[in-house]
C-alpha cells in the first residue's frame, strides 16, 4: 500500500519535525509511506491528482467537521481501502485556518480527530501516530493493546 501524508507550510517546530519522521520511519515497516511538504492547497490538489497530469490518490482531509473514527475503526478503514482500491491514499493537514471549500469539496474522505481544535502541527503529529497504530492493529502487533 503507498501511503502519503501531507501537509500545508513549512514546519516550524523541530520538535514536530523529530516526531514525523520517527513515525514516518516505523510506518515504513507496514507500508510504503512519504511525508510531504506542499505550499498551499493548489500544490495539494496538484499532488492529489485533482489536476489530471499525476497519479490520482484517494484524499483525505482532516478537518474538525469531518467524520471521527476510533482507531480500530481508522484500522479498518485502511484496510477496507487496501482490499478494494488501488488509488494510494492521501492523508491531508490542512493550513492553520483550515480548507477552503472548494478543497473540502473535492476531498474523498473527511476525517476529524475530535471536536477539539488541536494545531495543526500537531495534527499531524497525531495522524501519523494513529496511523502507525491502525497498521499494528492490522498486523495484531502488542503497540495497540498496551495503552
Amino acid at each position: 500500500m503507498k501511503l502519503t501524508v501531507a501537509w500545508i507550510g513549512k514546519t516550524k517546530s523541530p520538535a514536530i519535525q523529530s516526531l514525523s519522521d520517527d513515525y514516518l520511519k516505523r510506518l515504513k515497516q507496514y507500508c510504503d509511506v512519504e511525508g510531504i511538504s506542499v505550499k498551499d492547497e493548489a500544490g495539494l490538489l496538484k499532488t492529489s491528482g485533482r489536476d489530471g497530469r499525476s497519479t490520482r490518490r484517494y484524499l483525505i482531509l482532516l478537518d474538525s467537521h469531518g467524520k471521527q473514527l476510533s482507531s480500530e475503526e481508522l484500522a479498518q478503514f485502511v484496510r477496507s481501502h487496501q482490499d478494494r482500491n488501488p488509488a494510494p491514499l492521501l492523508f491531508a493537514i490542512g493550513p492553520a485556518d483550515g480548507f477552503t471549500e472548494n478543497t473540502r469539496n473535492q476531498a474523498d474522505f473527511v476525517l476529524s480527530l475530535g471536536k477539539m481544535t488541536i494545531a495543526h502541527e500537531l495534527a499531524r503529529a497525531v495522524l501519523l501516530e494513529q496511523l502507525y497504530r491502525a497498521f499494528t492493529i492490522l498486523k495484531g502487533h502488542p503497540y495497540h493493546l498496551g495503552h
